[in-house]
């Protein structure tokens, strides 16, 4: 008897309250008190555990009693919730979140009205009158934790061992241009946990959108964007303004698209830099972070996914002291980490390498790497022209976009420079068309143009979760397969894990290197046309962007699927 004693609770609150309605016995309420002391289970969350009463019968309840408004959040969207008036860690610290404004008045959603505490708190914190409305117990945590979540910028599972650190040049914009809002810790925490989560998850873009009732951030993961959060839509201005006072823009012009760069230091040894672009669209500005790490130069040619064949030819080009290798392809297929990873290899103090980009996406020590800026007058062209009077021994060109630069380029070329340079096309024969429709005489490219090299980034099937996909032998013999390639034959497919994207990790290149034969140098001269180029290719058995996707599938590292989104057309 003493032990029960010693154990009994005196019943106030809501407790009281229910057991005086008679919807739980007085036991029951001590039990579920008892067990919410602690403070880390809330009241009603114990009582439901441990009673037949659902959370929707105890807010009706409580509702009725107290005289207030019963409210269902199922219908409620969490981006028009006004967490810009209560701080993260007011609403981390208390059982009730604002979930509308109208006036003078915030409505608070609560599930226990007994409690004053936070509606006190948030009537002083943001200068409103404020009215409690009954919520759900279970939907009031399921809200809470949506918002904790938006305001933390998927703090959940970001690894706080990360020195993040904007540069120098950076901070002192940060304070020279800074608003009275921008620099709000809030979403100075959320920008930076954006930034480190893109990099955890090897993103290559970000991207930042206001629209008219949303606003959302994307990440563009192995080729594919992914929508990652949905802040609220009133931070949409704070987020951009706090974007551009790290990337050095100005913060007070919005109607012009504005570019910029941030370099983080994440560790003592890694930075990483972003290239920051935004423009003006109908409900804000849309920004786009690339995220530019230097280290994918250092992978090395073997970690990009040549076929042996096509590494050596790469590798006798880089050789040889002078010619053109051009690589071509859409934009992000992974052009410029090819270049730089070839000029990583000749990167050597007996080596004069100079760059001229638009602009330097990777930083290499030992290069001399030029911005173009047009509007100054600095155009490809013209850093060509003050390359060639710098003694250089190797010169990489960013793209060729007109015959001045191209004739420049294969002059370099063919005087004893190496030059390395892009263009968008969509395999090698149609570069040398290109060349050819710009203006550059046939001669010429068949002697100065070595190598031509055409590559898509193709995502990997995950090594944990693929399967094998039993496909007819029609099929496989329609997607290009060849009667004898269908004896040993294994295709996979893409199924989906924790440890990865819906089925893919990582990406691998798909190439197609051509390097400009004597037959394929006396068709360009003879007026040959792509399709011509291409024939001739394909009888020297050059393998197609196509028949190196089917390779790489033959070999478990491509789904059909994938192989078919990058190569058919």
């Amino acid at each position: 008897m003493s032990d029960n004693t010693t154990r009994q609770v005196t019943l106030n609150g809501l407790a009281r309250q229910l057991v005086n309605q008679g919807l739980i016995s007085e036991e029951a309420a001590q039990e579920a008190v008892e067990n919410s002391s602690d403070g880390k289970v809330p009241f009603i969350s114990a009582l439901v555990e441990q009673s037949d009463l659902t959370t929707g019968v105890i807010a009706q309840a409580i509702a009725s009693d107290f005289g207030l408004p019963c409210y269902d959040l199922s219908g409620l969207e969490a981006t028009s919730i006004p967490v810009d008036l209560i701080s993260e860690d007011l609403i981390a610290n208390h059982n009730a979140v604002p979930i509308a404004r109208r006036g003078s008045k915030l409505f608070v959603a609560i599930s226990d009205p007994t409690n004053s505490e936070p509606l006190d708190k948030y009537k002083f914190t943001s200068g409103l009158s404020v009215e409690a409305v009954v919520v759900e117990e279970d939907k009031l945590q399921d809200l809470k934790a949506r918002v904790l979540e938006g305001n933390s910028a998927l703090s959940e599972g970001l690894d706080d061992s990360f020195d993040l650190e904007v540069d120098s040049e950076s901070s002192d914009a940060d304070s020279a241009e800074d608003g009275s809002e921008v620099d709000e810790t809030p979403v100075v925490r959320f920008v930076n946990k954006v930034l480190l989560d893109a990099i955890k998850r090897g993103a290559s873009d970000i991207h930042v959108e206001p629209y008219e009732k949303i606003f959302r951030i994307r990440f563009r993961i192995d080729g594919i964007l992914e929508e990652v959060v949905n802040p609220p839509l009133n931070m949409a201005t704070r987020l951009t303004a706090r974007i551009k006072v790290m990337s050095r823009m100005d913060i007070s012009e919005r109607r012009v698209p504005q570019d910029g760069r941030i370099k983080l230091k994440i560790s003592k040894t890694k930075a990483i830099d972003f290239r920051v672009n935004t423009c003006p669209t109908l409900f804000g500005e849309k920004t786009v972070l690339r995220i530019l790490d230097p280290s994918s130069a250092q992978l090395g040619i073997d970690a990009l996914g040549y076929e042996p064949d096509q590494k050596k030819l790469y590798m006798d080009a880089l050789a040889s002291p002078y010619g053109m290798i051009l690589v071509t392809g859409p934009t992000g297929s992974g052009k410029t980490v090819s270049l730089y990873t070839g000029l990583n290899i000749l990167n050597k103090p007996d080596t004069n390498i100079s760059t001229a980009e638009d602009p330097a996406e990777i930083n290499l020590a030992g290069i001399n790497q030029v911005n173009v800026n047009p509007k100054a007058g600095l155009t490809f062209a013209e850093a060509l022209k003050a390359f060639l009077r710098q003694d250089p021994d190797i010169i990489m060109v960013g793209e060729i976009r007109d015959l001045e630069t191209a004739s420049i380029a294969i002059k370099a070329a063919q005087t004893g420079h190496m030059v390395m340079s892009t263009l968008h096309t969509n395999d090698a024969p149609q570069t040398l068309g290109r060349l050819i429709n710009m203006g550059v005489p046939p001669f010429n490219i068949a002697t100065a143009v070595s190598l031509i090299i055409a590559q898509r980034l193709a995502r990997r099937l995950c090594d944990t979760c693929k399967v094998v996909d039993e496909l007819p032998k029609e099929v496989l013999l329609s997607e290009g397969f060849l009667e004898e390639d269908l004896e040993d034959l294994v295709v996979h497919k893409a199924v989906g894990c924790k440890k990865c994207n819906g089925g893919y990790k990582g990406r691998t290149g798909i190439y197609q290197v051509m390097k400009i034969s004597e037959d394929i140098g006396k068709l360009i001269m003879a007026g040959g046309n792509a399709i011509d180029i291409a024939a001739q290719a394909k009888k020297e058995k050059i393998p197609d962007l196509r028949d190196s996707a089917l390779l790489k599938v033959k070999a478990g590292l491509l789904s059909l699927e994938e192989a078919n989104r990058v190569t058919k057309d």
